[in-house]
């Protein structure tokens, strides 16, 4: 009479071992694929970072491609981009203390770097434009870079 119960130990014991492997390991899937989430999640947040800034200033000129709308002038010792609204308006688009910057004012208006308004993070924007083709580098607030090329649809009278 003392074999049944000592079976009935080893059978509970049995089935709890088997319980406890079982969740070490549904432990072990959850922690590899929360794992995996936030990676995939740091990544997804740094290209937004990265693409957001140039792919605002590439809807803008988009908006403003028209022929003479478009130049990169200097803007209180940085390159600016300037796209002209109308004859009597014109956005200005530059990088001045870790910020990209907006200013819209009168075409004739010389306002200062300071007079803009912060859009989004970012350290430093070179801008050249040779003939139709804007080339843009942005460096984000984190290091990071990004690069684009515009040609630009208005044709004839843009100036450089």
């Amino acid at each position: 009479m003392r074999k049944k119960p000592i079976q009935h130990q080893v059978s509970a014991l049995a089935v709890l071992l088997l319980f406890g492997v079982f969740a070490v390991c549904v432990l072990a899937v959850l922690l590899t694929g929360a794992d995996s989430y936030r990676r995939l999640t740091d990544r997804d947040q740094a290209a937004y970072e990265r693409r957001t800034c140039t792919q605002y200033i590439a809807t803008r000129v988009r908006q403003s491609d028209r022929a003479g709308a478009i130049r990169v002038e200097d803007f209180d010792g940085s390159a600016a981009l300037v796209l002209d609204a109308d004859l009597d308006y014109a956005t200005w688009l530059y990088c001045r203390d870790g910020w990209l910057m907006e200013l819209y004012c009168l075409a004739e208006e010389r306002l200062k770097p300071e007079d803009g308004q912060q859009l989004m993070e970012a350290e430093s924007m070179e801008l050249t434009l040779e003939e139709n083709l804007l080339s843009i580098r942005v460096v984000t607030s984190q290091g990071a870079e990004d690069t684009l090329l515009l040609s630009l649809r208005s044709g004839e009278g843009v100036d450089a």
